[in-house]
């Protein structure tokens, strides 16, 4: 039996547009031609405090890079996830261990038991959308 997966209702996507203050952004890369370097340095000029996470680098987007979500000294509103779908559980069992408000994976990023996880701890789940363009789109609001 399959999952039907539905878009989160658009008056959530703008709320946690809204809200969101700072973005531990999962799978960083330094690379400009890569989406993640392209959502993560675009999020920074909106005016977010992002937190690139990459284990490879102590720096990315001129702003310091962490391992993990564990070594991140601050909270954290968002969890923006660039990983493959089948490696984000493990990112969502981090993100509920620091007290992460949300959920967020990127385009092409689905995976229903992590979002279950995470929902069940009280996050917020976005699935299968780009920060990116829904700021674009819907924010600032």
């Amino acid at each position: 039996m399959s999952v039907l997966f539905h878009l989160p209702p658009l008056a959530l996507v703008k709320e946690v547009l809204r809200s969101a203050k700072t973005i531990a952004v999962v799978g960083f890369s330094p690379k400009e031609n890569r989406p993640s370097n392209m959502v993560g340095c675009y999020l920074v000029k909106a005016g977010f405090r992002v937190i690139p996470v990459n284990p490879g680098h102590t720096e990315i987007c001129g702003l310091k890079c962490y391992p993990d979500l564990a070594a991140i000294p601050e909270p954290v509103d968002v969890v923006d996830i660039f990983r493959r779908s089948e490696e984000v559980l493990p990112v969502v069992e981090e993100a509920i261990a620091i007290g992460a408000k949300v959920i967020w994976m990127q385009q092409g990023i689905v995976n229903h038991e992590a979002a279950a996880l995470a929902e069940k701890a009280g996050l917020i789940v976005i699935m299968d959308r780009c920060l990116k363009v829904d700021h674009m789109q819907f924010g600032p609001v």
